[in-house]
């Protein structure tokens, strides 16, 4: 058995572990809510429902107005709960104050899946901005980050590819979320020649050719093993020159969902991913998991 075989009937066995999503009263909390609904909705999965009130300084008079705003999180938060649940979901709600990168971050350390909201509604002039990435970056689990776009209609699921560890627990990742939707999987993988100044003649036609046949390769065998796992599942390869994050967030621009992954850090280093992931992530084209 592959370790993605092995992977995927652990986690068949296993009980559905707890979405927590990062949700708000805010209108672009919307999307990451009903994204992570629909996941609960699809798996059984326990839906938790977190509010962050962050910004206090502790200035006087401030607690009341935390105060207020904890219980007016809680109010709406518990009203999404009750629909839910009439639903048949499990859901529960939780509001706390502080640091919301770092409640975030802690409330992962026990949940399956972290889903969080982004105000990014595509174009490559606005950007994510740190919160989303640093969250990401300290999480402990994967994470789903919901941009503000409408993705009615798209379908497909596409992933980005480089040989590291990571990226096989990304690969893993995406292969099983579009088993499960019965969708199309595109496996994308990048290269780029040597990079030189100065005047010196053209890359020699084989050196190009032979980068584009290695990296066909390497792509065709993370797709086989994909397929390995998932038998019936319609996988495809991607292999372009050019800047991986800009190569996976063109293709990505159509798809229900993107996965890169992302190395886990340790202390002030772990807010540093790597720059496909940052890149990625601070231009959204589709909903998209980091996967560590």
């Amino acid at each position: 058995m592959t370790d993605m075989s092995a992977n995927a009937a652990s986690a068949a066995s296993a009980p559905p572990a707890t979405i927590v999503v990062g949700a708000t009263s805010k209108p672009g909390s919307r999307r990451a809510i009903e994204w992570a609904v629909a996941r609960a909705a699809s798996t059984g999965a326990r839906l938790e429902l977190l509010s962050v009130v962050g910004g206090a300084v502790g200035a006087v008079g401030e607690q009341e107005v935390v105060q207020r705003a904890v219980d007016a999180e809680e109010a709406f938060l518990r009203t999404e709960a009750e629909a839910l649940t009439a639903r048949g979901l499990d859901v529960t709600v939780r509001v706390t104050h502080g640091n919301p990168t770092k409640e975030l971050v802690e409330a992962s350390m026990d949940a399956g899946l972290l889903v969080i909201g982004s105000d990014h509604t595509g174009g490559t002039d606005k950007h994510r901005g740190p919160h989303g990435t640093r969250i990401v970056a300290g999480a402990h689990c994967p994470v789903v980050v919901v941009p503000d776009i409408d993705t009615t209609g798209r379908a497909g699921v596409v992933v980005g590819v480089d040989g590291s560890e990571v990226s096989h627990a990304a690969l893993a990742f995406a292969a099983a979320e579009a088993s499960r939707f019965g969708e199309p999987l595109t496996v994308v993988s990048t290269w780029m020649p040597v990079v030189y100044t100065g005047d010196i003649a053209p890359y020699p036609d084989m050196y190009l050719t032979d980068l584009q046949g290695t990296t066909e390769a390497f792509a065709q065998s993370m797709a086989d093993e994909a397929r390995k796992s998932h038998p019936h599942l319609d996988v495809t390869v991607h292999v372009d020159e050019g800047d991986p994050a800009a190569v996976i967030t063109e293709v990505a621009a159509s798809a229900r969902l993107a996965v890169v992954g992302t190395h886990g850090r340790t202390g002030l280093a772990r807010f540093l991913l790597g720059s496909v992931s940052t890149q990625v992530l601070e231009h959204l084209t589709t909903v998209t998991a980091a996967v560590r």
